[in-house]
């Protein structure tokens, strides 16, 4: 769990330095320039990553409680909900009017679902810290910036491309479940 907790750490800190500590963020970027300052995100993020995974794969899970099977339909439907919103966060699309962070809030809507699909402890610390992480994200996103400029709405086809890539992604997802988490999700 020790492993789990340490990338969760890891991941957390490296996304929340931009949106509570911009001066950090700028500051690193005029020492290691653009490119290195991604770099060393990227870096970053790939081992926060690779520690939840291993962390999770290495830790054995304590039952806590057992989540109603009345609660699959809404936390699948969460989940889609969430892939339309990481869709539509890379896109021209309506939701962004709607949505200010659509890519956090899908987060905190996959974060919420997973909750609901489990009720063990390791699901409990990672899905719970990513929920929370994504909303202080929103939080901090919404206080430092100004709220965007209107955009013009893009047209029919676009957001009808918007779910198809969603629905697409989502049964792939669903499809790979299995052997990247160990767990089915039919």
């Amino acid at each position: 769990m020790s492993l789990l907790g340490a990338g969760l750490l890891i991941f957390i800190a490296v996304h929340l330095v931009p949106a509570l500590s911009p001066g950090t963020r700028h500051s690193l970027v005029a020492r290691l320039g653009t490119a290195g300052y991604r770099g060393l995100f990227s870096l970053a993020v790939l081992a926060g990553v690779a520690l939840i995974v291993v962390g999770w794969r290495g830790t054995q899970p304590a039952y806590l409680f057992n989540p109603p099977a009345a609660y699959r339909p809404l936390g699948l439907a969460l989940v889609a909900v969430a892939f339309v919103l990481f869709v539509a966060a890379n896109r021209a699309s309506v939701i962004r009017r709607w949505v200010r962070h659509p890519q956090l809030t899908g987060a905190a809507l996959w974060a919420l679902a997973h909750l609901l699909f489990n009720g063990d402890s390791r699901s409990m610390l990672l899905f719970s810290s990513l929920g929370i992480w994504a909303l202080v994200e929103i939080i901090a996103l919404n206080h430092r910036d100004a709220p965007p400029a209107p955009t013009d709405a893009p047209g029919v086809m676009t957001e009808l491309a918007t779910l198809a890539i969603a629905a697409l992604v989502f049964a792939a997802v669903a499809w790979l479940h299995p052997y990247f988490t160990g767990m089915a999700v039919w």
